[in-house]
């Protein structure tokens, strides 16, 4: 063989080499990490931040690439995954350097983005560069997405999911449909196998119109509330009906006005938080082991992300929760729903599609997310419908119960709110262990 050849053939297999393996690097915490920006679009940059799978007894040549990769898309709109999400919910540290032993990166690797453009790490050069509609925030997020496979490479044959909470599963929906396009079309190269829709904002109208009977039948409000909040959310379907969307959005605020009258605020993330109130300042304190809930100490966790974290990463643009211009340009889509992405996926594409959503949220009230569900038009809605629902159980405790037939699941999740991954994280680690199969470390 000429020497020409030979050289050629051992700088492939280098290459090859490099492509199949995966180097992390010393970020904030255990574990290797890696993390960067993607501009999506001129004036858009986006921050992705990748922790690699870090088992408890992790063997000498242990391989991260045994283990899928999921993708966490967080709500808000405008919350952090690689804040809130990260050291709030089930990265392997909280704000305090304290171990979490329910963390998925002891089962996964982890990548958090800051989504839309603007929240957490990510940033834009002006007003204008905010995104305006669900899809121009999902063309954003694949962006980012095809250019952490272009990082590293190493992930692109991994079996990789997208995990949504909240608004979240919004976003992430849409993403899953202009993702697999591109896959089937082989545009882009990954493994994409499924999406996990989480406490999901999908119909709001679903979830607004349950919030009437939900808060009679818990006992939080009686005959009389109950008619007061159910007027202000017929406002809402009514605007929804005539496509109003910002007026839809305007009567869905004036709807949750109602109940924090009519309820004397009860928390919307968890109806079982205990509540008192002094010289008519609410405070809220609970007598569940819970993690904190979003209201709580947020001025801490901003404090933690913009200097520990922001130094640590060698980062210079400011980590914002929430911001307000990321919902002021995306105002008018905020009520729109996507049930027909959904509906898309099942019917069109071969991705497995579970929702859970927890007993006790108002927000997205769990009657809310049965009932588009069960409505959902795809060519297994009947047989669904007659599939059995069972429990699941950790450690001989029941966590929750699923119904399942063909790539859709639905989860009940028992003892938890809004926030099920921190409400109840045994119940969502198993929830990921059935759909990955990857084993469960309670």
């Amino acid at each position: 063989m000429p020497w020409v050849w030979i050289t050629i053939f051992i700088s492939s297999l280098f290459a090859c080499d490099k492509v199949n393996k995966v180097e992390g690097k010393k970020g904030f915490g255990p574990g290797e990490q890696d993390w960067g920006y993607v501009t999506v679009r001129p004036g858009a940059h986006m921050f992705w931040w990748l922790y690699y799978v870090n088992p408890p007894d992790k063997p000498t040549n242990f391989d991260p690439l045994s283990k899928p990769l999921i993708i966490w898309i967080h709500g808000g709109p405008g919350g952090s995954g690689t804040g809130y999400g990260n050291f709030k919910q089930f990265g392997p540290l909280d704000i305090h350097g304290h171990y979490r032993n329910y963390t998925w990166v002891s089962d996964y690797n982890v990548l958090f983005i800051d989504n839309p453009v603007g929240s957490g790490f990510s940033y834009v050069d002006n007003y204008s560069n905010y995104a305006k509609n669900n899809t121009q925030i999902a063309n954003d997020l694949f962006e980012c997405i095809q250019n952490f496979f272009q990082v590293i490479p190493a992930f692109r044959n991994i079996f990789t999911y997208i995990a949504s909470e909240s608004y979240g599963a919004k976003m992430g929906a849409e993403l899953a449909s202009i993702w697999y396009k591109a896959q089937k079309s082989k545009s882009i190269q990954s493994d994409l196998k499924g999406i996990v829709l989480g406490a999901p904002w999908i119909s709001p109208i679903d979830s607004i119109l349950s919030w009437p009977p939900f808060l009679l039948n818990t006992g939080i409000v009686n005959s009389a509330g109950y008619e007061k909040i159910k007027e202000e959310t017929e406002k809402v379907g009514k605007a929804i009906e005539a496509k109003k969307w910002r007026e839809a959005t305007d009567a869905k605020n004036e709807a949750l006005k109602i109940v924090n009258e009519v309820s004397d605020y009860i928390p919307t993330s968890d109806i079982l938080i205990e509540k008192k109130s002094y010289d008519g300042v609410q405070n809220y304190t609970t007598r569940f082991p819970k993690p904190q809930k979003p209201d709580e100490n947020l001025a801490e966790l901003i404090h933690f992300m913009n200097n520990d974290v922001k130094k640590t990463l060698g980062l210079i643009s400011p980590w914002v929760l929430n911001p307000p211009e990321v919902v002021e340009n995306i105002y008018e889509d905020i009520m729109k729903p996507v049930v027909n992405i959904v509906e898309e996926l099942l019917n069109e594409t071969d991705l497995k599609v579970s929702v859970y959503a927890g007993q006790l949220d108002l927000f997205v009230a769990l009657p809310g997310t049965v009932k588009w569900v069960e409505n959902l038009k795809w060519k297994h809605e009947d047989a669904w419908k007659r599939a059995p629902r069972v429990a699941f159980a950790v450690d001989n405790i029941i966590e929750g119960y699923v119904q399942a037939y063909d790539k859709l699941k639905m989860y009940w999740v028992l003892r938890a709110g809004h926030l099920v991954v921190e409400d109840n994280p045994h119940a969502v680690n198993a929830i990921l262990q059935e759909i990955t199969s990857v084993k469960y470390n309670p």
